[in-house]
């Protein structure tokens, strides 16, 4: 987030009436409480250290591969799980109009994009580390999803 963005956003706050809002993003936590009067009393800008931070911010990331994949346990031991790489919100389909990546009973390959996860404006496309038969999808069409939150339900053999 560049300076200019931030002034932008303390005008707004300003203009809105709002006493206090905080935000936190990657590598930026901004705290901006306003007076009654309109006019901002206090702002905190905090930079925490990140790695690399400018690098990736500049890297296009159009496809993330899936979390590492985990067996499921109890009933579902056969199964292999696919699981969320990132926060964001899970889309079954790559635009309103399209058909949906995949279904129950699909057979996909390593590599494969099984779904799309927006993330900061971002769509990134999930594709498959395994191999097998799409035994059950644990996640709702335009539902948010944690890092590492079960996807599908992945047959092996």
């Amino acid at each position: 987030m560049d300076l200019k963005e931030i002034q932008n956003l303390i005008k707004f706050v300003a203009n809105t009436g709002v006493a206090e809002v905080k935000l936190e993003m990657d590598d930026v936590k901004i705290t901006i409480r306003t007076t009654l009067e309109g006019s901002t009393e206090t702002t905190y800008v905090q930079q925490l250290p990140a790695q690399n931070t400018l690098q990736q911010a500049l890297a296009p990331q159009p496809v993330v591969p899936a979390a590492p994949v985990a067996v499921a346990p109890a009933e579902d031991s056969k199964y292999i799980v696919v699981k969320s790489p990132i926060i964001g919100t899970f889309y079954r389909k790559p635009s309103p109009d399209k058909a949906v990546f995949v279904e129950v009973g699909t057979n996909i390959n390593k590599g494969d994009v099984v779904c799309v996860i927006e993330a900061m404006k971002l769509f990134n496309e999930i594709e498959s580390e395994v191999s097998g038969k799409i035994v059950k999808i644990l996640v709702d069409d335009m539902s948010p999803v944690e890092f590492d939150q079960p996807l599908f339900l992945v047959d092996p053999s």
